[in-house]
Protein backbone atom coordinates (compact mmCIF):
# COMPACT_ATOMS: atom_id res chain seq x y z
CA UNK A 1 0.00 0.00 0.00
CA UNK A 2 2.92 2.40 0.57
CA UNK A 3 4.24 2.87 -3.15
CA UNK A 4 0.43 2.83 -3.97
CA UNK A 5 -0.16 6.20 -3.00
CA UNK A 6 3.07 7.89 -4.50
CA UNK A 7 2.17 6.19 -8.04
CA UNK A 8 -1.20 7.81 -7.87
CA UNK A 9 -0.01 11.02 -7.01
CA UNK A 10 2.89 10.78 -10.20
CA UNK A 11 -0.14 9.71 -12.39
CA UNK A 12 -2.23 12.35 -11.33
CA UNK A 13 0.70 14.61 -11.52
CA UNK A 14 0.88 13.45 -15.24
CA UNK A 15 -2.39 14.35 -16.43
CA UNK A 16 -2.52 17.51 -14.33
CA UNK A 17 0.86 18.76 -16.34
CA UNK A 18 -1.57 18.09 -19.42
CA UNK A 19 -3.84 20.97 -18.51
CA UNK A 20 -0.97 23.20 -17.32
CA UNK A 21 0.59 22.35 -20.83
CA UNK A 22 -2.83 23.13 -22.98
CA UNK A 23 -3.22 26.22 -20.89
CA UNK A 24 0.51 27.61 -21.06
CA UNK A 25 0.29 26.92 -24.98
CA UNK A 26 -3.12 28.49 -25.85
CA UNK A 27 -2.38 31.51 -23.56
CA UNK A 28 1.16 32.39 -22.93
CA UNK A 29 2.70 30.41 -26.18
CA UNK A 30 0.13 31.52 -28.14
CA UNK A 31 0.16 34.83 -26.32
CA UNK A 32 2.48 36.77 -24.89
CA UNK A 33 5.33 34.33 -24.99
CA UNK A 34 4.34 34.60 -29.21
CA UNK A 35 8.10 35.38 -29.86
CA UNK A 36 9.76 32.21 -28.31
CA UNK A 37 7.32 30.41 -29.69
CA UNK A 38 6.53 31.60 -33.28
CA UNK A 39 9.83 29.64 -34.83
CA UNK A 40 8.02 26.59 -33.44
CA UNK A 41 5.27 27.51 -36.38
CA UNK A 42 7.71 28.34 -39.08
CA UNK A 43 9.63 26.13 -40.96
CA UNK A 44 13.64 26.05 -40.68
CA UNK A 45 16.80 24.12 -40.48
CA UNK A 46 17.80 24.49 -37.07
CA UNK A 47 18.35 21.91 -34.96
CA UNK A 48 17.32 23.73 -31.59
CA UNK A 49 14.10 26.32 -31.36
CA UNK A 50 13.42 29.41 -29.23
CA UNK A 51 10.92 27.59 -28.47
CA UNK A 52 12.82 24.67 -26.59
CA UNK A 53 13.34 27.72 -23.94
CA UNK A 54 9.61 26.71 -22.32
CA UNK A 55 11.12 23.09 -21.40
CA UNK A 56 13.17 24.58 -19.14
CA UNK A 57 10.24 25.95 -17.26
CA UNK A 58 8.81 22.61 -17.06
CA UNK A 59 12.38 21.36 -15.68
CA UNK A 60 12.33 24.20 -12.87
CA UNK A 61 9.34 23.30 -11.77
CA UNK A 62 10.24 19.81 -11.48
CA UNK A 63 13.38 20.58 -9.34
CA UNK A 64 11.47 22.85 -7.35
CA UNK A 65 9.12 19.89 -6.62
CA UNK A 66 12.63 17.63 -5.82
CA UNK A 67 13.79 20.12 -4.04
CA UNK A 68 10.56 20.73 -1.65
CA UNK A 69 10.01 17.16 -1.28
CA UNK A 70 14.08 16.82 -0.39
CA UNK A 71 14.53 15.86 3.60
CA UNK A 72 18.20 15.82 2.90
CA UNK A 73 17.69 19.53 1.66
CA UNK A 74 15.11 21.57 3.91
CA UNK A 75 14.90 18.75 6.62
CA UNK A 76 11.68 18.83 8.67
CA UNK A 77 10.62 21.52 6.45
CA UNK A 78 10.24 19.21 3.53
CA UNK A 79 7.07 18.08 2.26
CA UNK A 80 7.16 14.08 1.16
CA UNK A 81 4.85 14.50 -1.70
CA UNK A 82 6.36 17.23 -3.79
CA UNK A 83 9.40 14.38 -4.60
CA UNK A 84 6.28 12.34 -6.32
CA UNK A 85 4.81 15.59 -7.96
CA UNK A 86 8.25 16.37 -9.19
CA UNK A 87 8.50 12.50 -10.92
CA UNK A 88 5.50 13.37 -12.37
CA UNK A 89 6.41 16.37 -14.31
CA UNK A 90 9.49 14.98 -15.10
CA UNK A 91 7.10 12.25 -16.49
CA UNK A 92 5.27 14.31 -18.53
CA UNK A 93 8.05 16.21 -20.15
CA UNK A 94 9.43 12.90 -21.32
CA UNK A 95 6.56 11.76 -22.64
CA UNK A 96 6.07 15.18 -24.73
CA UNK A 97 9.47 14.98 -25.51
CA UNK A 98 8.85 11.56 -26.80
CA UNK A 99 5.25 12.64 -28.29
CA UNK A 100 5.51 15.94 -29.40
CA UNK A 101 9.31 16.66 -30.75
CA UNK A 102 9.93 12.64 -31.75
CA UNK A 103 6.51 11.39 -33.25
CA UNK A 104 4.25 14.32 -34.18
CA UNK A 105 7.51 17.02 -35.33
CA UNK A 106 9.79 13.72 -35.95
CA UNK A 107 12.75 15.45 -34.50
CA UNK A 108 14.17 12.70 -33.39
CA UNK A 109 12.86 9.07 -35.53
CA UNK A 110 10.76 9.15 -38.42
CA UNK A 111 7.63 7.15 -37.87
CA UNK A 112 4.07 7.99 -39.34
CA UNK A 113 1.49 6.12 -38.00
CA UNK A 114 -1.21 4.86 -40.00
CA UNK A 115 -3.75 3.98 -37.54
CA UNK A 116 -5.28 4.27 -33.52
CA UNK A 117 -4.64 7.16 -31.47
CA UNK A 118 -1.20 7.53 -32.29
CA UNK A 119 -1.99 8.97 -36.13
CA UNK A 120 -5.39 10.80 -34.83
CA UNK A 121 -3.03 12.68 -32.03
CA UNK A 122 -0.54 13.70 -35.43
CA UNK A 123 -3.28 15.16 -37.07
CA UNK A 124 -4.60 17.18 -33.99
CA UNK A 125 -1.22 18.65 -34.11
CA UNK A 126 -0.90 19.45 -37.69
CA UNK A 127 -4.19 21.42 -37.58
CA UNK A 128 -2.81 23.13 -34.76
CA UNK A 129 0.09 24.37 -36.92
CA UNK A 130 -2.90 25.19 -39.95
CA UNK A 131 -3.08 28.85 -38.48
CA UNK A 132 -0.82 31.63 -39.78
CA UNK A 133 0.00 33.36 -36.81
CA UNK A 134 -0.86 33.24 -33.15
CA UNK A 135 -4.63 33.95 -33.54
CA UNK A 136 -7.18 31.54 -33.32
CA UNK A 137 -6.32 27.74 -33.78
CA UNK A 138 -7.41 24.73 -32.38
CA UNK A 139 -5.61 21.52 -30.60
CA UNK A 140 -3.49 23.03 -27.87
CA UNK A 141 -2.80 20.11 -25.55
CA UNK A 142 -0.20 17.79 -26.62
CA UNK A 143 -1.30 14.17 -25.89
CA UNK A 144 -4.81 14.86 -25.29
CA UNK A 145 -6.17 14.76 -29.20
CA UNK A 146 -9.84 15.73 -30.20
CA UNK A 147 -11.11 14.16 -33.52
CA UNK A 148 -9.72 15.80 -36.57
CA UNK A 149 -12.73 15.68 -38.69
CA UNK A 150 -14.39 18.43 -35.05
CA UNK A 151 -10.98 20.57 -35.71
CA UNK A 152 -11.12 21.16 -38.85
CA UNK A 153 -15.16 22.38 -38.61
CA UNK A 154 -13.10 24.82 -35.88
CA UNK A 155 -10.71 25.77 -38.44
CA UNK A 156 -13.08 26.38 -40.76
CA UNK A 157 -15.77 28.50 -38.45
CA UNK A 158 -12.58 29.97 -37.46
CA UNK A 159 -11.63 31.11 -41.12
CA UNK A 160 -15.05 32.13 -41.85
CA UNK A 161 -15.41 34.44 -38.66
CA UNK A 162 -11.97 36.15 -39.72
CA UNK A 163 -10.27 34.57 -36.41
CA UNK A 164 -7.94 33.15 -37.99
CA UNK A 165 -5.96 32.76 -41.36
CA UNK A 166 -5.29 29.01 -42.21
CA UNK A 167 -3.04 27.50 -44.47
CA UNK A 168 -4.24 26.37 -47.69
CA UNK A 169 -2.93 23.30 -47.13
CA UNK A 170 -5.20 22.53 -44.20
CA UNK A 171 -8.21 21.74 -46.04
CA UNK A 172 -10.32 23.55 -43.04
Amino acid sequence: MAVVVPILIVLATIAAMEWVAWASHKYIMHGIGWGWHRDHHEPHDNALEKNDLFGLFGAAMSIAMFVWGSEWVLGDAAWVPATWIGLGILGYGIIYTLVHDGLVHQRYFKWVPKRGYAKRLVQAHKLHHATIGKEGGVSFGFLWARDPANLKAELKAQRDSGIAEIRESAGA
